[in-house]
């Protein structure tokens, strides 16, 4: 008869294709069922990467995955790529076994309290009530768009549950529509500006709402952007001013503050995007249209609570019934009177630094003109964050995928590979990560290599440091010590898990991406560029963090 584990795999294969893992104890029974399902299971080396993997799907894609791992230190192992699902609002369902119903054993901690201490909910599966119980856990995963534990008490995974039946469609919230006041108010408002601005997050992509924002933007005349999560959400990248806040071109992030009437569609406001304050104007307007429960930040001036999607919508569609927009019916729309030319080139440095080492921004904006465009970008947590930001544009914002910033974390950049590999199996996978998080995660630099293969490259900032310290704490004068890295050969390691590796300590170094790019993917290696560049060039997101630090 099928198992406590047979339920749960039975139900995760009606709604899910990916699962990513590593093998123990607690979930070997789990794995054997999943094993009978269609579902595919990519091993990770480290369960921390487990949990990435399964978010990084999940951002690529919009299709939830699981994550597996055995109880006890598999499960702690899992707390930080957790926390950072949870707060970045990812669904993942993270599969493990925990401590038998007949009580905790030496090795056994409370998984239940460790798991909300980061947020996450636990479902622990029982005999009778496996299957719901799996069911209600993918439910809460998705209508909340957060992490949850599915626990699998260790005496009970191979035990009979009864025949497996017929699932249930599981019950997700609908859409918020948007209050016909609401609507009537901030169209209102549109119809009066002179200089309006349209501002979407990832929440606004998650909603589809790229086509009524086109829709609004052209009804209204405004100037479009971004936040980092939600960059190429808007169809039309002529009147767009790109991702604000530090990783903005700085004459762009200045026309912002020439805005009277700002309206935020699926963003949370976080201080980077704000560029902690200044983003704008003191007179600006500023209307949140959010599925949140209210406004996310002070700075917002009114708050309606919509799906974006039909929000932009009905907006769209109220303008198209008044009169006029724009403020004025001789005025032209505030897109049409600037010049976005100026507002689009980076400085790409100097090639090389006074320390002799490279420019980042000179490698940067080098490895952009030579990266496939059909590509994803996967970043791991650090100073470097920068570089790809703003020298690598991507399609959409399932292509820019930043594991680690929302719980400010680092060492989760390889496991993310293979998460995007599987979301998008026709794209180049490109990760940027640093020498710090680089060696925190090398475990996984196996899973990425065996996972993307010739469709795989990874950039390693070599800087010997962890440069966000340093450039935050060494500048206040603290032991700089303990933010240094001996030099460590990448490119050495990378040839040891099956890879190409170059160390790239010149701009010529860089014709083997060149090389590579121009094969196709079935004839090449995965490739690691191990970039030795300068220290002291520092992005100018963190010149932001230095000074409201200082």
């Amino acid at each position: 008869m099928p198992t406590v584990s047979a339920h749960i795999a039975h139900v995760a294969a009606a709604h899910v294709t990916e699962a990513f893992g590593l093998m123990g104890n607690g979930n070997a029974y789990f794995l054997d069922a999943l094993d009978r399902t269609p579902v595919r299971f990519t091993a990770v080396r480290h369960e921390a990467g487990a949990v990435v993997a399964a978010d990084a799907y999940y951002r690529a894609s919009g299709r939830i995955a699981v994550a597996t791992a055995t109880y006890g230190a598999g499960f702690t192992n899992t707390l930080t790529a957790l926390a950072e699902s949870v707060q970045a609002r990812i669904p993942v369902l993270l599969v493990v076994g925990d401590a038998p119903t007949t009580g905790p054993r030496p090795w056994d901690v409370d998984q239940i309290a460790m798991a909300q201490a980061a947020g996450a909910r636990t479902f622990v599966a029982g005999v009778d009530d496996a299957s719901e119980t799996a069911a209600r856990a993918i439910e809460h995963a998705l209508a909340e768009r957060t992490a949850v534990v599915l626990a699998i008490p260790y005496n009970l995974a191979a035990r009979d549950a009864g025949p497996l039946t017929a699932l249930r469609e599981l019950r997700l919230p609908e859409p918020v529509e948007p209050a016909a006041d609401d609507i009537a108010r901030v169209a209102a408002l549109l119809a009066g500006a002179r200089r309006p601005l349209l501002l979407a997050g990832r929440g606004a992509w998650l909603a589809g709402a790229g086509p009524a924002l086109g829709r609004l933007a052209e009804a209204t005349g405004a100037v479009t952007a971004s936040t980092a999560l939600g960059r190429g959400v808007f169809p039309d990248a002529r009147f767009d001013l790109g991702v604000t806040g530090g990783f903005g071109q700085e004459q762009a992030m200045g026309l912002i503050r020439d805005a009277d009437v700002v309206l935020v569609f699926g963003a949370s406001l976080s201080q980077f995007t704000l560029r902690f304050g200044g983003l704008f104007a003191e007179g600006t307007r500023v209307v949140q249209l959010d599925v949140a429960g209210a406004a996310t930040h002070p700075r917002v001036d009114d708050f309606v609570r919509a799906d974006a999607a039909l929000a932009a919508a009905a907006l769209a569609d109220a303008l198209a019934t008044r009169p006029e927009t724009g403020g004025s019916t001789d005025a032209l729309p505030w897109r049409d009177t600037v010049d976005f030319a100026p507002l689009r080139p980076l400085d790409t440095g100097t090639g090389f630094a006074p320390d002799g080492r490279l420019d980042p921004r000179t490698v940067a904006a080098r490895i952009g003109e030579l990266l496939p465009a059909d590509r994803v970008v996967v970043s791991d947590g650090g100073h470097f964050i920068g570089w790809a930001n703003m020298y690598w544009p991507v399609a959409s914002p399932d292509r820019m995928i930043m594991v680690g910033t929302a719980f400010q974390s680092i060492g989760l950049g390889f496991p993310s590979v293979p998460g995007a590999a599987a979301a998008k199996p026709d794209s180049t996978v490109v990760l940027t990560t640093g020498d710090g998080g680089g060696l925190m995660a090398i475990a996984d630099l196996e899973s990425a290599v065996r996972s993307a293969g010739g469709r795989g490259l990874a950039v390693v900032w070599n800087d010997t440091a962890y440069g966000a310290e340093v450039n935050l704490y060494g500048l206040k004068g603290l032991a700089e010590a303990p933010m240094r890295i001996p030099q460590v050969d990448f490119a050495a390691v990378a040839r040891g898990f099956g890879a190409e590796g170059v160390v790239v300590d010149s701009l010529a170094a860089l014709d083997r991406l060149a090389d590579w790019a121009a094969r196709p993917a079935a004839e090449r290696p995965f490739l690691l560029l191990d970039c030795r560049v300068s220290p002291h060039i520092i992005a100018p997101y963190q010149h932001e963090v230095i000074r409201v630090n200082s």
